[in-house]
């Protein structure tokens, strides 16, 4: 069965994911990038290029969704997956079900540091960045080969977190990035025993192997690790043609000192219950 470490893009998935790629499937904690490959992301492209379906519209891959959790349900084995997929249906086809699903670990971040976060990453202003939070029907969207084999249904922020936080098909654990970035090892912990509650893993805590997980995931080791090994996930800058850092701004992200003041206000009114609800100042 599946548990799905999920959020909208740039609010902390990676880092969960190695967090508890480190935790789980080191002897140590001590991490490193191929660790990653054991938490796959879904859905992507390395699933649905196997079907002789010609795919011509982004969203023709939801139709195999669950057939492909199925075929990776098949050993009864518990898997994470990544995602940055809302918990919705697209043309009638369910993200996922309580069948092939677990639970999920939701993370929501700052939406205004989302901002900046997606900015960056994307190489796109900051209003650009706010209008695509704020897209009804935004998606990430791959083709290869004129196949449209990578899809995630994004919508907008609030539909994305609403979609996941409210969801009724299995358990849900929100956790806030400010919280893993704060208050790391109480964070994890809150994660490890969520899991093993539905999981129902025989397992204690180890705090000592979490202890050294956090250490050896620090943000400035990750930066190490990108500088001297690349990572895959990073985007090519549109002008140099090099490859973008993706662990760019870390706790540096102070939306106050990035954003204009204008654009600040204009988040803080649209998201204002969420900047509630969730506790932002």
């Amino acid at each position: 069965m599946i548990i799905w470490l999920s959020s909208y893009p740039k609010s902390g998935n990676t880092w969960l994911r190695s967090l508890l790629s480190s935790y789980f499937y080191t002897n140590d904690g001590s991490f490193n990038f191929n660790l990653l490959k054991n938490i796959d992301q879904f859905p992507s492209a390395p699933y649905f290029s196997k079907y002789s379906d010609l795919f011509l519209k982004p969203e023709s891959t939801s139709k195999f969704w669950i057939k492909e959790q199925i075929r990776i349900n098949k050993d009864k084995k518990l898997r994470f997956f990544k995602t940055h997929n809302a918990m919705c249906k697209i043309d009638g086809n369910s993200f996922t079900d309580n069948n092939n699903t677990l639970g999920a670990i939701y993370i929501v971040r700052d939406p205004r540091k989302i901002v900046s976060s997606l900015s960056h990453h994307y190489q796109i202003s900051d209003i650009e960045a706010f209008e695509f939070m704020n897209t009804e029907n935004k998606a990430i969207v791959e083709k290869i080969e004129n196949r449209y084999l990578g899809f995630n249904a994004l919508f907008t922020w609030q539909f994305h977190i609403n979609s996941w936080v409210k969801c009724e098909k299995f358990p849900v654990l929100t956790i806030r990035y400010e919280d893993l970035e704060n208050e790391t090892f109480i964070t994890l912990k809150k994660v490890f025993e969520f899991i093993k509650r539905i999981s129902k893993m025989s397992i204690s805590f180890d705090r000592e192997k979490a202890k050294k997980t956090i250490k050896s995931c620090q943000f400035k080791i990750m930066q190490k690790l990108e500088s001297e090994n690349g990572f895959e996930e990073s985007i090519i800058n549109k002008k140099t043609k090099e490859k973008l850092k993706f662990f760019n701004f870390g706790n540096k992200n102070k939306y106050q000192e990035l954003l204009d003041k204008e654009l600040i206000e204009s988040i803080n009114l649209k998201y204002q219950e969420q900047l509630k609800n969730f506790f932002y100042d």
